[in-house]
């Protein structure tokens, strides 16, 4: 991603990841484009229409939930700026700011599609809280993925001058004074405005537009320790080979191995007998196929996610062309939800792969170095006790692979008797992307060290680059110390894009 963008305009064809993290972590400005305004303007006037013949339309003349059975003058009895307060039933920690935008910006791109019914004032009401940096403070537990109920319903609020928002400079304070100290009108609301704002899955999609761009960051770190390990160990580059994969052509395998051997090109370990062993430990010689297969599942979730920010998933839907409101449960992300939890499980055979080439490194039996590559003396442990981490982090990772339930307590009067849990699905990964971090830090550690202990060995052009990079921030290990804030300091690097560029493709 471009991270010198710094206005985004979000039109009739919706938005793509790239440009939702650009407005929630770069801060880019927002812009509905005309093409979008008019799709909106034809949306809210055929849903008008429709509601002003008298018929029966969710959430404009019927009730919500189990009392959709109550029809409603949408005119008279109730006003949409009422739906979101009951709505707004978050509870547990409050979203970082850049998790408050991304879930805002998906639900502009939505608008932008014209499905919605929104009216334009309140489209646009939701632009200028992002642009004048005005974020509601929203609690992250409640949805259970059927739409993003709770947390869309907090930031929903603020727009009818509630609830709490935090300002630019660090102060809470009322929805009514947020918007005032930012200069924004509170907007009136029209016939669906309440029930558009907050019937929506943008939560989910928008924390997994953040979650994506994390994960391709530390997948590209991964690809470098693997390679920084190929050289500490003095690996066999053979299961790299391009014939390998015609043999076997497996997902993803070909640009994993590809990258791999990128980095290591120009290095003597692409030279003929470089090699310690004729056959490596799987965890260095199966690298193509385990780690291609992660990346194939990335790009299905990116995939997935696209494919969300690129659809309407109102109900009801308006489709202007058509003069058709329809009612749709197209605000079910499970196939979005089943592409995070294939993404979790890969991930977590990373992990599995990543924590046996460490302790590989650290064996003297395996690698012909030192044990635990400890520096000269007496007493010496280098990173034995690392090994506690890696093991720890290891078992966390597994456990947060596995997929939340598929079976959940129905709610409204038993009506939504199924759920997603996308939102939770997005978290339990985020933290688990959050520890893989941390275990490859220690593998970029480690293989550096080893390479440390190989003593005259020329690395390969991109490997240099990267072991340089570590060096930067990670000095030699001389005599026993602390790695912790060595860790911290990698995983910070890998965290914000700065210590492995982009070396695969995510789309």
């Amino acid at each position: 991603m471009d991270t010198s963008v710094k206005c985004v305009i979000f039109d009739a064809s919706g938005a793509d990841i790239d440009a939702i993290c650009a407005v929630a972590r770069n801060g880019a400005e927002v812009t509905i484009g005309a093409d979008a305004i008019a799709g909106i303007e034809a949306a809210y006037a055929c849903l008008a229409r429709h509601a002003g013949e008298g018929k029966a339309i969710y959430g404009v003349s019927t009730g919500l939930g189990a009392a959709v059975d109550t029809r409603l003058d949408p005119t008279k009895d109730f006003g949409q700026h009422r739906i979101p307060r009951p709505r707004a039933v978050g509870v547990g920690r409050f979203a970082e700011a850049d998790e408050v935008r991304a879930m805002m910006a998906a639900r502009v791109a939505r608008f932008c599609l014209g499905y919605s019914g929104v009216s334009p004032d309140v489209a646009q009401a939701l632009v200028g809280m992002l642009n004048r940096s005005v974020y509601p403070k929203v609690p992250m537990t409640g949805s259970i993925g059927e739409a993003d109920l709770p947390p869309l319903a907090h930031i929903a609020l603020v727009l009818v001058g509630e609830g709490r928002a935090i300002l630019p400079d660090g102060r809470e304070v009322s929805g009514a004074d947020a918007l005032a100290a930012a200069g924004l009108a509170q907007p009136s609301f029209g016939i669906k405005d309440g029930l558009s704002l907050i019937s929506s899955n943008a939560g989910s999609v928008g924390l997994a537009c953040l979650l994506l761009q994390d994960i391709g960051r530390v997948f590209a770190a991964h690809i470098g320790a693997v390679a920084l390990s190929y050289e500490g160990f003095r690996a066999s580059l053979d299961p790299l080979d391009p014939l390998a994969r015609r043999l076997r052509p497996g997902p993803g395998q070909g640009d994993a191995a590809a990258a791999v051997r990128s980095l290591l090109e120009g290095g003597d370990l692409t030279k003929p007998g470089a090699a310690r062993r004729l056959q490596d430990p799987l965890s260095l010689r199966c690298v193509p196929s385990v780690s291609g297969a992660a990346l194939h599942a990335l790009r299905g979730a990116w995939a997935a996610t696209e494919l969300e920010l690129r659809s309407g998933d109102d109900n009801p839907s308006v489709l202007a062309a058509e003069d058709v409101v329809l009612p749709t449960g197209n605000f079910d992300p499970t196939h979005m939800v089943l592409a995070f939890d294939t993404l979790a499980l890969a991930l977590a055979r990373l992990a599995a792969m990543t924590a046996e080439r460490i302790m590989k490194l650290l064996s003297p039996g395996f690698s012909d170095l030192p044990r635990f590559l400890a520096p000269e003396g007496v007493g010496a442990n280098g990173f034995g006790a690392l090994q506690k981490t890696v093991a720890a982090l290891t078992a966390e990772i597994g456990h947060l692979a596995m997929p939340m339930p598929f079976a959940v307590t129905p709610v409204a009067d038993r009506v939504e008797d199924y759920a997603s849990l996308a939102m939770s699905v997005i978290d339990k990964t985020g933290r688990l992307v959050e520890k893989l971090r941390y275990l490859t830090a220690i593998e970029l550690i480690v293989a550096a060290r080893a390479i440390d202990l190989r003593g005259a060995i020329e690395l390969g052009e991109g490997t240099k680059a990267l072991f340089a990079a570590i060096r930067s921030i990670v000095p030699p290990l001389e005599v026993d110390r602390s790695p912790s804030n060595d860790i911290y300091a990698l995983a910070d690097g890998i965290a914000a894009g700065t210590l492995v560029g982009p070396l695969l493709t995510l789309k």
